[in-house]
C-alpha cells in the first residue's frame, strides 16, 4: 500500500505530512485518534467497554486500529512492514495506536491479525522449499493439474499405496521407499506435503506417511485430507504443497506478532483472519497457513461492509502488491464454490470469491518497447520503490543515480537496486545462488554492480522467489512522488529514477517520454486502465448472462471500451458499472476517483479505507466448518468416512446421524479452541439419490457442519 493523502493530526489541530522512514519514526505514520459517539449519543471513551486491536501485515505497510466495543474506530496507525523482522513493523503500528488513543496495552480485550503475506507469496512465487509425497497416483500426474508448477522444481516422490473410492486399501504403502527418499532429500526441506488417492475416504496412508516423516525429519507435515473433505486428489495435493510452502513464513509472522504483543503488555489472546473472513486461533493458523490466503482481502471485505453498510457493491482493495476485487451481495461476501484461486493456483480452500491480480502501488514498471509509440505495463511482481530504498540508503542510491544520469547511454539495470534480507533460511540453494547472495550482502547496492552475466538473472529471480533478496525499481509509488501526490519517501530519488527510465528507447528509436513528469502521468494512467479492466472482468464474471466470451476478452472488447468512452457516431454506445464500487487501500483516494469516472459509477471511499483490513480483522466472527461424506458401497450398506476410518451402518439415517454427531463435535471443539463463545451450529446436507426401477436409491451424501460464535473478549 502507498499513502497518497496528507491527513489531519487531530491532537495538534493542523495538517501534518506522513513522516519520512529515515527521519522521524515511520511507525507513527497516520496515527489518528478519533472520538465518536454511539447510536445513543454517548461518548465511546468508556474504558469498561471492550477494546479491540486489529493488525494487518501487508507487503508494504503494517496497519493497526483500535475499536471500542465493535462500534467506533478510536485510533489508526501505519508502520512500514519490516521483512527482516516483522515484529518491528507490527510493534511500531501497535505502539502508535496505543499512544494516540491514550489507552493502556492491558485494556486490550482481543487482538486479531490479518495478512496479505501468504497471498503475496503465492502471487509472486515465493515460499520455502518443500517435498511432496504423492501416494497411489501415477508418475504422469505430476505433469498435470498444476502440480509441477506448484512444486517449482522441488522434490517429489510418487509412492505405491492409497485407497479406493470405498475406503479400502488399494495397495500397501511402500514404507521402505519413503524412508529411502527421506534419507536423501530431507536436508533443506522446510515442509512436507502428503497426498494420497481417496484420502478423504480413508486417510490411513497419509497419517502413516506423516508419522514417518515427523519421526525422521521433525519438519512440519501437511496432509491433504486435513485441508479438504472433497474428492479430487491432485487438487488437494496442490493445496497441500502450497500449505507446506507457507508454513515457515506464517509461523514466523504469527510468532513475532505474539512476541510483540507480550512485550507491549497485551495479554489478550490473538486471533487470525481466514480467507473466508472468519477468525481462527493463532495455533490453528500456524498448522493450516494455506487458510490465511486471501486473509487480508477477506478482512477488507468485512471492514468495507462494517464501514459503509453497503448491501450490494464491488469492493476493490489496492495494496502494494495486489488489487483484490470481490462482490458484496445482499450484505454478504460470496464464498467461492470452486475454492480460492490466487495467481495461477486453484486451491481447495474455502475463501471469499475474489479476483486477486498482481497490481498495486509497488508493482514493477515494465517497458513496452515494441511499436512506434511504446508504453508501460505494471506487475505482477512487487519491487521496493526507489523512493523508499533511497530513504533508507540515500548516499548509495543518489550516488548511483547521478552516475547513471551522467552516462551517455542508459544501462540495462539503471535505476534498480538490490539487497539481501537477513535472518531467513538459505538451505537448498544452488552454488550459483549462494555465490550471488554472498556478493549482494545486506547493504543496498546498484543491481548493475552485482550481476556479471545474464545467467545470473535466473539465480537472482530464484533468490527473490525465496524472499531472500529484495530488488528496487520504479513503481506507481515513485510516480506519485514525482507528481506531488505523495511526500512519504525520497521524491528526488524517484524523479531521477523516472528520468532514467524515460530515456529508454522504444520501437521508433525515440525516448519513451520527454521527462519524469510525463512518464509519471503515463504510469498512473496505466494503473487506472489496468484497475478498470480488473473491475470489468470481475463484473462480467458476476453477471448471470452468458456473453459467450472470456471475461478478459469482454473487458477489453472494442465495444466495451467504446461504450466507456460514450461513443457517438452512426451508432451510440454507452457502458457503465451499474453498481457502486468501494475503494479501499491507503492509495485509493489518489487513484480511484479516476477509476470511478472511467466506469461512470459511484465510487465510495470510506474515511478509514486505508486500514479496512485491520478493521475487518476484529469485527468478524469465529466460524469453523467440518465436512464429511456417506456412501453406499452396496445395497443396504451405508458407509461413513471418518478420520479414524470407515464405519458401516444398516440405514442411511443412522449413517447420517453418526456423521453429523462426529462433525458437530469436531466443529464445536475447533470453535472453542479458536476462542468462540455463544456457539451456534448450522448443518447443511447435500444428499444425492438416483431413481432405479421406479424407486429412489441413496447414492452419496455430503454433510457440512458450521460452528459459529463471537470471539471471547476480556471485560473489566
Amino acid at each position: 500500500m502507498i499513502l497518497t493523502q496528507r491527513l489531519p493530526m487531530r491532537q495538534s489541530g493542523r495538517f501534518s505530512g506522513f513522516r519520512d522512514a529515515n527521519g522521524m519514526d515511520a511507525s507513527e505514520i497516520d496515527a489518528r485518534p478519533v472520538l465518536r459517539r454511539n447510536r445513543s449519543g454517548e461518548q465511546t471513551g468508556d474504558h469498561n467497554m471492550a477494546l479491540l486491536l486489529g493488525v494487518d501485515t501487508g507487503g508494504t505497510y503494517t496497519d493497526a486500529v483500535l475499536i471500542r466495543d465493535e462500534a467506533e474506530v478510536i485510533a489508526t496507525a501505519k508502520s512500514l512492514t519490516t521483512r527482516a523482522d516483522l515484529a518491528i513493523g507490527v510493534g511500531g503500528a501497535i505502539r502508535a495506536v496505543l499512544a494516540q488513543s491514550g489507552c493502556a496495552a492491558s485494556e486490550v480485550s482481543m487482538a486479531a491479525l490479518s495478512t496479505t503475506l501468504a497471498t503475496n507469496a503465492l502471487v509472486e512465487g515465493q515460499g520455502g522449499r518443500v517435498a511432496l509425497i504423492y501416494i497411489g497416483f501415477g508418475e504422469s500426474d505430476l505433469e498435470r493439474h498444476g502440480l509441477k508448477d506448484a512444486l517449482k522444481g522441488d522434490p517429489a516422490l510418487v509412492l505405491a499405496g492409497g485407497h479406493n473410492h470405498a475406503g479400502f486399501e488399494a495397495q500397501p504403502l511402500d514404507v521402505d521407499a519413503l524412508r529411502a527418499f527421506l534419507e536423501t532429500h530431507m536436508v533443506g526441506v522446510s515442509g512436507f506435503a502428503v497426498a494420497s488417492v481417496f484420502a478423504t475416504r480413508n486417510p490411513a496412508h497419509e497419517v502413516e506417511a506423516a508419522r514417518i516423516i515427523t519421526e525422521m525429519t521433525q519438519a512440519p507435515v501437511t496432509c491433504s485430507h486435513q485441508l479438504s473433505a472433497k474428492l479430487n486428489g491432485p487438487k488437494r495435493a496442490v493445496t497441500a504443497v502450497l500449505n507446506a510452502r507457507l508454513i515457515g513464513m506464517i509461523d514466523r509472522l504469527i510468532g513475532r506478532a505474539q512476541d510483540t504483543l507480550v512485550d507491549l503488555g497485551v495479554t489478550a489472546p490473538m486471533m487470525v483472519v481466514r480467507g473466508d473472513g472468519a477468525l481462527m486461533s493463532a495455533e490453528q493458523a500456524r498448522a493450516r497457513p494455506i487458510e490465511t490466503i486471501l486473509s487480508g482481502p477477506a478482512a477488507s471485505i468485512v471492514g468495507a461492509r462494517w464501514m459503509t453498510g453497503v448491501e450490494n457493491a464491488l469492493v476493490s482493495d489496492i495494496g502494494g502488491t495486489t488489487t483484490d476485487v470481490a462482490l458484496i451481495r445482499d450484505g454478504k461476501p460470496a464464498i467461492d464454490p470452486a475454492g480460492a484461486q490466487v495467481g495461477p493456483f486453484r486451491t481447495m480452500v474455502e475463501a471469499v470469491a475474489m479476483r486477486t491480480t498482481g497490481l498495486g502501488g509497488d508493482s514493477q514498471v515494465h517497458l513496452q518497447s515494441s511499436g512506434l509509440q511504446g508504453g508501460v505495463t505494471l506487475g505482477p511482481r512487487r519491487v521496493v520503490p526507489v523512493s523508499l530504498m533511497a530513504s533508507e540508503a540515500p548516499e548509495v542510491v543518489h550516488a548511483a543515480l547521478d552516475k547513471q544520469l551522467n552516462a551517455p547511454v542508459v544501462g540495462e539495470y539503471d535505476g534498480r537496486f538490490v539487497r539481501a534480507v537477513i535472518g531467513l533460511p538459505t538451505a537448498g540453494l544452488g552454488e550459483r545462488e549462494f555465490a550471488l547472495l554472498g556478493r549482494i550482502g545486506t547493504e543496498v547496492q546498484p543491481l548493475g554492480a552485482i550481476l556479471r552475466t545474464r545467467m545470473e538473472q535466473g539465480a537472482l529471480s530464484r533468490l527473490v522467489d525465496r524472499g531472500l533478496v529484495q530488488v528496487a525499481g520504479i513503481t506507481p509509488s515513485d510516480a506519485s512522488h514525482v507528481l506531488g501526490r505523495v511526500a512519504v519517501w525520497d521524491g528526488a530519488a524517484a524523479e531521477k529514477a523516472l528520468t532514467l527510465f524515460a530515456r529508454r528507447r522504444i520501437g521508433s528509436g525515440d525516448c519513451l517520454a520527454p521527462d519524469a513528469q510525463s512518464l509519471a502521468q503515463r504510469i498512473v494512467d496505466q494503473l487506472t486502465q489496468q484497475t478498470v479492466l480488473t473491475l470489468l472482468e470481475s463484473a462480467f464474471v458476476e453477471e448471470d448472462s452468458d456473453f459467450g466470451l472470456a471475461t478478459a476478452e469482454l473487458a477489453r472488447h472494442v465495444l466495451t471500451q467504446k461504450g466507456l468512452a460514450s461513443h457517438r457516431g452512426i451508432l451510440a454506445f454507452e457502458t457503465s458499472m451499474n453498481i457502486d464500487v468501494v475503494g479501499l487501500g491507503a492509495s485509493a483516494p489518489s487513484y480511484y476517483p479516476a477509476v470511478g469516472e472511467r466506469l461512470k459509477c459511484r465510487m465510495r471511499l470510506p474515511e478509514h479505507a486505508g486500514v479496512a483490513n485491520a478493521i475487518g480483522a476484529v469485527v468478524g466472527r469465529v466460524t469453523m466448518r467440518r465436512s464429511g461424506s456417506v456412501t453406499s458401497p452396496s445395497e443396504g450398506k451405508f458407509r461413513v468416512h471418518l478420520d479414524s476410518g470407515p464405519q458401516d451402518f444398516a440405514s442411511s439415517l443412522e449413517a447420517l446421524q453418526r456423521l453429523e454427531q462426529v462433525l458437530e463435535q469436531q466443529a464445536r471443539t475447533d470453535a472453542e479452541a479458536a476462542g468462540a463463545e455463544d456457539i451456534h451450529i448450522h448443518v447443511t446436507r447435500d444428499i444425492r439419490t438416483a431413481e432405479v426401477e421406479a424407486r429412489e436409491v441413496f447414492v452419496e451424501a455430503m454433510l457440512t457442519v458450521e460452528a459459529s460464535g463471537r470471539p471471547r473478549v476480556a471485560r473489566d
